[in-house]
């Protein structure tokens, strides 16, 4: 069963919404969902408006979205809501589109991640407060969360202004605005230390992380300098190989975990087969993609995570052809996964593993 809806949400990172929809309007085409996107720049949302969006949300799985950092189905548009009484407006809006079909797990009242929207962060939380109890009372809402079932999102476009939507569990972020908050650690070498731990986070399940690090594997870091992304995998239990010209921090060398060599890391190869490559090379996404493939297609590794830097236009036409000049060169089917992360900023992050790994 579909859930009901009049257009799909998706938030972004502001600024990024004509990528979204530019994604959104090509991938609904190519599922046979006819409809449009709509959306505004810096809002950090796209809306697109469908005949069906239940059906169109469903062929278009989260996990597929690059530009998306959340992806819901919106049920109602409710304007001009008066300040006194936004509650009634909200219980007939649900009564009139689901009768008494759901009874949510989780209720989350938002706003868009944009500079426009975040001061409406205080009256989210307020409302938050009074609107949880008035649901659990008139049965929409659990009487305690339930991570497992649909979400409730009351999303303030302004003070008199709120979207509806529906979130489904294993269909969505499962973090408030699409954003994992984390914490920059103290030993960490640098700040894209962040990007790496976030991709670990979003691109793969935790089955995935379990299976796919082991205590005793081996990786490369491409461009490693000063050794974020190398800090992370260390972490994960892994011996790294630190591939950059540049000075790594000294308490990574001290672990005993890291060789670094002063190579290119755009030219480096290995010297027999590795478990894992990971890359964030300031270098032109094109070249970067080819490379990537070639570290496929000759065994170098057999999982990777890397960042495509993407220019300033077109940025959805040239995510598209990174990634198809990725996979032609990798010459080998993969499992790709590919997403912009709340750490990532003019770039998207990219998850490469054979199909067989990924379950």
């Amino acid at each position: 069963m579909t859930t009901p809806g009049d257009a799909l949400l998706c938030y972004c990172r502001p600024g990024f919404e004509p990528e979204l929809a530019a994604e959104l309007n090509e991938r609904a085409a190519l599922a046979g969902h006819p409809g449009y996107a709509r959306t505004d720049r810096n809002s950090g949302y796209v809306e697109f408006l469908g005949a069906d969006a239940g059906a169109l949300s469903q062929a278009l799985p989260f996990q597929s979205l690059i530009f998306a950092r959340q992806k819901l189905t919106r049920i109602a548009e409710l304007r001009d809501l008066d300040p006194k009484d936004r509650i009634t407006p909200i219980l007939r809006a649900l009564e009139t589109t689901l009768g008494n079909a759901h009874t949510f797990g989780e209720l989350w009242v938002e706003h868009p991640d944009s500079d426009e929207a975040k001061p409406l962060a205080g009256l989210a939380r307020a409302f938050g407060n009074a609107l949880r109890p008035v649901l659990r009372k008139n049965g929409w809402l659990k009487q305690f969360d339930d991570s497992r079932r649909a979400r409730l999102h009351v999303v303030f476009l302004a003070g008199d202004h709120v979207l509806l939507a529906i979130g489904e569990a294993g269909d969505s972020a499962p973090w408030p605005l699409g954003i994992p908050r984390l914490r920059m650690h103290a030993d960490a070498p640098s700040r894209s230390a962040l990007k790496l731990e976030e991709a670990l986070m979003v691109l793969m399940t935790e089955k995935e992380r379990e299976r796919l690090f082991r205590e005793g594997m081996r990786g490369a870091d491409l461009g490693a300098a000063p050794g974020g992304w190398t800090w992370v995998m260390v972490r994960q239990g892994l011996k790294m190989i630190s591939v950059d010209n540049g000075p790594l921090r000294e308490h990574l060398l001290e672990s005993g975990r890291v060789e670094h060599l002063r190579e290119d890391g755009f030219h480096w190869q290995p010297r027999a087969p590795l478990d894992w490559m990971v890359c964030d090379m300031v270098e032109q996404p094109r070249r970067v993609a080819e490379r990537m493939g070639t570290w496929f297609r000759e065994g170098w590794c057999r999982h990777a995570i890397f960042n495509l830097k993407l220019p300033m236009k077109k940025r959805w036409d040239e995510t598209r052809l990174c990634l198809s000049l990725f996979e032609e060169g990798a010459g080998k089917p993969l499992l790709v996964r590919a997403r912009q992360l709340y750490h990532d900023r003019e770039e998207i992050t990219v998850f490469a593993t054979p199909p067989s790994t990924a379950r």
